[in-house]
């Protein structure tokens, strides 16, 4: 008998790009880059204060807009 010759296919592969060269990253880049919790991300997300963008499934924060949140002053604590 032959040995069946069988391919194996490689996962695609994902850039590394750092996130402070992404146009948009995911909630948990996003959370991390403000050095807050990823829930307390949601919570700034479903008061308005960051706006998202949506491709397929994905939920995704700009990084321009992360940077003008973080260069203002927010006293306030992040709740609901």
């Amino acid at each position: 008998m032959q040995p069946v010759n069988v391919t194996q296919r490689k996962p695609p592969a994902r850039a590394m790009i750092p996130a402070e060269e992404k146009l948009l990253v995911s909630r948990g880049e996003a959370a991390q880059l403000l050095s807050i919790s990823q829930r307390g991300l949601d919570y700034l997300i479903a008061n308005h204060k960051l706006p998202t963008r949506r491709i397929g499934g994905r939920v995704l924060v700009p990084v321009a807009d992360l940077r003008r949140y973080a260069r203002g002053d927010h006293p306030e604590r992040i709740v609901a």
